[in-house]
C-alpha cells in the first residue's frame, strides 16, 4: 500500500515539475486553432468557392474556339438541277471533291445575359459563406477544447480529492491493526476500513483512466501528437476551482451573433438571387461574334490542304425563349417557395436560439448556486470529520460514527465534483448559444 501511495506520487509530480511550461486552456486552443486538421477543409471550401466566383464571371468573358474537319467523300454528293433550266434533261452536278477541309476560329462575346449578371451577384454571398464556415469550425474547436480541458482539470481535482481521502483512511487502518495487534478491538474493524480503503484505491484507478481518455480528447481537438505528452498548465488550472461570478443579463442577447444565424442568413440571399436568375432567364440574350476560316478541296488529299479559300464574318445572335415558359415557371415557383422558406426560417432560428440562451442562462445560474453550495458543504463535512476524528481518538465513539463522517466528505467531494463540471458545461454552453466563443477566448 505504501508503495502504491509512493507511485501515485511520482504520477502527479509532473504536474508541478512542468508547470512554467506548460499548455493554459487559452494555449490550447491557440494551438488547435492552428493544427486542427478541419482547418484545412474549411481553407480548402474558401478557395473553392473563390474558384466558383471565377468560373461564373468567365461567362461573360470572350471565349474563342477552334474547329477543324477534314472529309473524305468516298462517294460524292451530287445535286439535281431540274430540266428545263440549262437544257431539257435533268443535270445531276456535284458541288463538292471527293477532299475537303474546313477549318474555323470564332470568337463569342457574351453582351447581355440578366441571368448571368444575377449569378454574378452570388459571388460575394458564396464567399461570406466560405468565412462564416470557417468562423463556425473555429468556434467548434473552442468549445470542444474548452470542454476537454475542463474535464482534464475535474479529473485531477477529483485524484486530488481521492488521494487525501486514501491517506486518511492509510493512517486509520496503521491505527486500527495496531489496536487488533494489542487486542483492543476486533478484526472486523480493521477490515471495515480496508475495505473503504481498496474502493479508494479502485476509485483512483477509475480517475487515471479517465484522465487519460481526456487527455486523448484534447490532443485530439488541438490536432497534438496523441502519442505524445501534452503538459497541462496547473497554476491555470488553480484559477479553475473558484470560478467567478458570470454576467446572465439576457439583454445581452442577440440572434445575429450566431454564426449559425448568419449562415442562414447568407444561404436566404443566395436563394433570392437564385430565384431571380431563373426569372431572367425569359429575358432575351445577346451575343456578339467573329468568324474566321478557310475551307479546301480537291480529288487527291494535296489540294484540299493547300488550295483554301478565307472567309470571316462578324455578327450579333439575338436569343429569344419562347417555348420554355412552363418548365421555367415551374424552376422559378420552387425556388420562390424556397426563398420564402428560408426566410421564415430565420424567424423560426431567431426564436430558438433565444431559447437556447434562456435555457443556458437558467442552467448556469442554477449550477453557479449548486458549486457554491456543494464547495461550502465540503467544508461543512470535513467540520464534522475533524470533531468525529477527535472523538474516536479520545475513545468517545466508534469507529461506524468516524466511517460515516469519512463517507460523507466524500459524498460531498463527489457532489462537488458533478457541480463543477455542470457549471463548465453550462459555463461553454451559455457561450456558445450566446454566440461569443470567440470573446471567451480573447478574453483568457
Amino acid at each position: 500500500m505504501n508503495k502504491f501511495i509512493f507511485q501515485l506520487a511520482i504520477w502527479l509530480a509532473p504536474t508541478t515539475i512542468y508547470a512554467q511550461q506548460n499548455y493554459s486552456l487559452k494555449d490550447c486552443i491557440d494551438y488547435g486553432l492552428k493544427n486542427n486538421h478541419s482547418n484545412v477543409v474549411y481553407e480548402n471550401e474558401k478557395k473553392a468557392a473563390d474558384a466558383k466566383a471565377k468560373e461564373a464571371l468567365a461567362d461573360y468573358l470572350p471565349k474563342i474556339s477552334v474547329t477543324g474537319t477534314f472529309d473524305d467523300n468516298l462517294k460524292v454528293q451530287q445535286s439535281v438541277i431540274p430540266a428545263g433550266v440549262f437544257g431539257p434533261e435533268p443535270l445531276h452536278i456535284a458541288f463538292t471533291q471527293k477532299f475537303n477541309t474546313n477549318g474555323t476560329a470564332q470568337l463569342d462575346q457574351t453582351i447581355y445575359d440578366q441571368s448571368l449578371l444575377n449569378g454574378l451577384k452570388a459571388n460575394k454571398y458564396n464567399k461570406q459563406q466560405a468565412d462564416l464556415n470557417i468562423k463556425q469550425n473555429q468556434e467548434t474547436i473552442i468549445y470542444n477544447i474548452s470542454n476537454a480541458f475542463y474535464q482534464i482539470y475535474v479529473y485531477r481535482e477529483q485524484l486530488r480529492l481521492l488521494t487525501d481521502n486514501l491517506e486518511s483512511y492509510h493512517k486509520q487502518m496503521d491505527i486500527s491493526k495496531l489496536q487488533v495487534d494489542k487486542g483492543v478491538t476486533l478484526r472486523k474493524d480493521l477490515d471495515k476500513v480496508t475495505v473503504d480503503y481498496n474502493n479508494a484505491v479502485s476509485q483512483i484507478r477509475v480517475s487515471e483512466s479517465n484522465l487519460t481518455l481526456s487527455e486523448n480528447q484534447l490532443k485530439y481537438e488541438m490536432g497534438y501528437p496523441i502519442n505524445t505528452i501534452l503538459p497541462i498548465d496547473s497554476a491555470a488550472q488553480q484559477g479553475l476551482a473558484l470560478p467567478a461570478a458570470i454576467n446572465t443579463n439576457s439583454n445581452s442577447f442577440s440572434a445575429f451573433n450566431r454564426t449559425d444565424y448568419q449562415l442562414s442568413e447568407v444561404n436566404s440571399k443566395l436563394l433570392e438571387i437564385d430565384q431571380s436568375r431563373i426569372k431572367a432567364g425569359a429575358l432575351p440574350k445577346l451575343t456578339g461574334y467573329v468568324r474566321y476560316g478557310a475551307v479546301g478541296f480537291g480529288q487527291t488529299i494535296n489540294p484540299a490542304f493547300t488550295d483554301l479559300s478565307p472567309f470571316s464574318a462578324v455578327g450579333l445572335k439575338l436569343t429569344i425563349p419562347l417555348f420554355d415558359f412552363f418548365k421555367r415557371n415551374a424552376q422559378y415557383n420552387q425556388a420562390r417557395y424556397k426563398s420564402l422558406n428560408a426566410v421564415e426560417n430565420l424567424k423560426l432560428d431567431a426564436g430558438k436560439y433565444q431559447l437556447e440562451y434562456e435555457n443556458a442562462r437558467t442552467k448556469l445560474i442554477k449550477a453557479q448556486a449548486n458549486l457554491d453550495n456543494d464547495k461550502r458543504n465540503i467544508d461543512l463535512a470535513e467540520s464534522v470529520f475533524r470533531t468525529t476524528d477527535l472523538q474516536y481518538k479520545k475513545g468517545v465513539t466508534d469507529l461506524v460514527d468516524w466511517l460515516t463522517a469519512r463517507n460523507s466528505i466524500k459524498d460531498a467531494q463527489n457532489n462537488y465534483l458533478n457541480s463543477l463540471y455542470s457549471f463548465y458545461q453550462a459555463k461553454l454552453d451559455l457561450e456558445k448559444a450566446g454566440g461569443s466563443l470567440k470573446t471567451f477566448y480573447s478574453s483568457l
